[in-house]
């Protein structure tokens, strides 16, 4: 379990997979996503428990996935991931996906920078990337309010439902993390 001042990033339970489910079939939650999802709750409960057997993995484990809810009142926020993808390199991918119902608070910003905090001080890593397609502005300034650089725009990267979507990539480094 990690936490902020505002948010909680734990572990998944049962009582979560109703929460993701109707976040992950909200249409303005997924219009940026190149993935699809089922509308029946028990793929999303596979899709959970995945997610918690990486998690669980203990010594070797390389994704970490954290629902994210407040500190005061518990209420669901969304999930949020860093995954190590270049282990020799120290370089990992971070990933987010907030309710609709709780955007414009910041606490987009403030899972992202704890989950940096996390990749740098506890993983120890050089290295975290993350990317969106170039017309989700919300997800960008995110990323950049967290000190990632944006290092590349990669064209017609992202099959989105809308057709091929340009990309972002960003990126934060050790150095920049620790010289803040």
């Amino acid at each position: 379990m990690l936490e902020s001042k505002r948010l909680i990033l734990r572990a998944f339970n049962e009582n979560d997979t109703s929460n993701v489910h109707e976040m992950l079939l909200r249409p303005e939650s997924t219009l940026f996503n190149p993935s699809s999802y089922s509308e029946d709750i028990a793929e999303t409960q596979k899709l959970i428990d995945i997610w918690k057997s990486e998690t669980e993995s203990g010594q070797n484990q390389k994704k970490f996935t954290f629902l994210i809810e407040t500190t005061i009142h518990h209420t669901f926020v969304g999930i949020i991931g860093i995954d190590l993808i270049k282990l020799h390199y120290k370089n990992a991918e971070t990933w987010y996906k907030l309710s609709p119902d709780t955007w414009g608070k910041g606490y987009a910003t403030e899972a992202l920078e704890r989950i940096i905090q996390f990749g740098f001080e506890d993983l120890k890593l050089h290295r975290i990337e993350a990317g969106c397609a170039i017309d989700n502005i919300a997800s960008y300034k995110v990323m950049e309010k967290c000190g990632m650089i944006r290092e590349a725009h990669r064209r017609k990267l992202l099959p989105l439902q809308s057709g091929w979507s340009d990309n972002y990539e960003y990126a934060i480094l050790e150095e920049d993390y620790f010289s803040k």
